[in-house]
């Protein structure tokens, strides 16, 4: 790997700056000023990655990736769009990832090299996928995403199995076979086939595999093209992770809320086919299963049914099938681990993770406390209330394998202004807690917030906490208050009705990095 980097930046200092943090891990950086120049450079010499601003002049990142990946020496480049993807690039394939752009150069560099990592990965994948060797490796590692993009790349026939499962819990099983590079089967479990089961077994995100070349003589039961199978894939589970917390949980149950003859004749298929299984099925999970179509097409006919009055769900069912033991995932933890591990000599216990909160209201610390205190594996640390300039370790979670993260206490006042940078040294990130009226919160925490920024690596991030009857939307928070010009807000709502623990879920899934 040459570890050659393009940098496609209008802006001449955000472009040297970025291009500094690349040099400092050893990349080979090129800065260029224009997307002409940047496709001139890319298909006179191929680099392995590009980082390119959504406003390039001449020739944008979008039709600059259009073209690149047109052209078979460049159509495996990987692509970080670095702006707002206002034209689904990341859907369409056009792009690897997108970085908002408020993002520290760091925290690009930091994305670029795993990237790069992760291509060679795959790339080691594809060179074993070449002979007719058996190939295994775990999810965690290669999405199943991009398995079958290096197999249907190099034609190959075979079966690919699937294994998942934690100790004590049920293993889960999945197959999915290829006859010239193409998905042609798939099955999840003992019963789910054809594309429902391939995306449901697009969204494992841990789990082993192994791919062995053998002759294929089923008959093929999935006739749509191999990437867009896979581009639909990532399509439903993009709107999927957005919409997580309002779909009907699996464990719920479910039951008509109306009168057969109240129901409506002229109804969609998938409707049609749901309605059909709640004679039968009482539980949310056994819908989807029994159901023909994708899951994510199930859930929101059944979403449409409940806040349309049709059905009634049992949230009681839900809340006692919270699945506890798995807050982060694989790879969430093997991020958290290089996290806590840099810098460090190799075999010494890694340290714990440190994680800051400030806030100028006590109340809103201890009701946030209170929240996370039902998250698997913390421990609240204090006894006694919590006062805006204590210094003091709130609580700890254990993140699992071995890994932990300290909630630390950081005082707001500007008179612990000198002991700031020292606490937030090495911090995974720092969490400003506001709550309403969220203009005095601002108003507090804005000599914080301007020491913090400055320093580098600074990994910023807001929670608006909402009591009952509280209501804003996070655009609302974005346009009034300078405060959230360049962070990442997270709003969560108390005595909501939803479950805070997948919420919050959510919010460490994203604070990791």
């Amino acid at each position: 790997m040459s570890n050659s980097i393009l940098i496609a930046d209008s802006n001449e200092a955000r472009g040297r700056r970025l291009a500094e943090a690349l040099s400092q891990r050893g990349l080979q950086p090129t800065r260029v000023e224009s997307g002409s120049v940047g496709l001139e450079m890319a298909l006179a010499e191929v680099p392995e990655l590009i980082v390119a601003t959504a406003d390039l002049a001449l020739i944008d990142a979008y039709r600059l990736a259009e073209i690149l990946r047109a052209n078979p020496r460049t159509q495996h480049v990987r692509f970080i769009l670095f702006g707002r993807d206002t034209m689904g690039g990341l859907t369409a394939g056009l792009f690897d990832d997108v970085l908002a752009p408020n993002i520290h150069e760091q925290e690009v560099a930091r994305r670029v090299e795993a990237l790069l990592a992760h291509r060679a990965r795959i790339d080691a994948v594809g060179r074993e996928t070449s002979t007719d060797h058996e190939v295994e490796g775990q999810l965690s590692q290669i999405p199943l995403t991009d398995l079958l993009q290096v197999f249907h790349m190099n034609r190959r026939t075979g079966e690919l199995e699937l294994v998942r499962g934690e100790p004590g819990r049920r293993r889960e099983r999945g197959q999915v076979l290829l006859r010239d590079g193409n998905v042609i089967q798939a099955q999840a479990g003992p019963r789910v086939q054809g594309e429902k089961a391939l995306y449901r077994l697009l969204s494992w995100r841990n789990g082993s595999f192994a791919f062995a070349p053998t002759r294929v003589t089923a008959a093929a039961r999935i006739l749509t093209p191999t990437r867009a199978l896979i581009l639909e894939g990532v399509r439903q589970l993009d709107e999927w992770e957005s919409m997580r917390g309002s779909l009907p949980p699996l464990g719920a149950g479910v039951a008509l809320a109306v009168p057969k003859a109240e129901l409506p004749n002229a109804v969609h298929p998938v409707t049609q086919e749901v309605l059909l299984l709640l004679e039968i099925y009482e539980r949310v999970g056994e819908i989807v299963d029994h159901c023909g179509y994708p899951d994510y097409q199930v859930l929101r006919t059944l979403q449409a049914l409940d806040e349309r009055g049709l059905i009634t769900l049992r949230r009681e069912a839900e809340r006692a099938e919270i699945d506890r033991g798995a807050l982060f995932d694989a790879g969430q933890l093997r991020q958290l681990r290089d996290w806590v591990e840099e810098g460090r000599p190799r075999g010494v216990e890694p340290p714990a993770a440190k994680l800051l909160l400030a806030s100028p209201d006590p109340s809103a610390t201890r009701d946030f406390m209170q929240l996370l205190s039902g998250l698997p594996g913390m421990e609240i640390g204090s006894d006694g209330p919590v006062k805006s300039n204590d210094i003091v370790e709130l609580g700890h979670l254990e993140a699992g394998e071995g890994l932990g993260i300290d909630w630390i206490h950081l005082p707001t006042d500007p008179a612990f202004a000198p002991a700031w940078p020292v606490m937030a040294h090495g911090a995974l990130g720092t969490l400003l807690l506001l709550s309403q009226p969220a203009a005095e919160a601002e108003a507090a925490l804005r000599p914080l917030l301007q020491r913090l920024a400055h320093l580098p690596e600074a990994r910023i991030f807001h929670v608006l906490l909402l009591r009952k009857g509280e209501r804003v939307q996070a655009e609302e928070v974005h346009e009034k208050f300078s405060l959230l010009d360049s962070s990442s807000l997270f709003l969560l709502q108390i005595e909501s009705g939803r479950d805070p623990v997948s919420l919050l879920k959510t919010m460490l899934g994203r604070v990791l990095p």
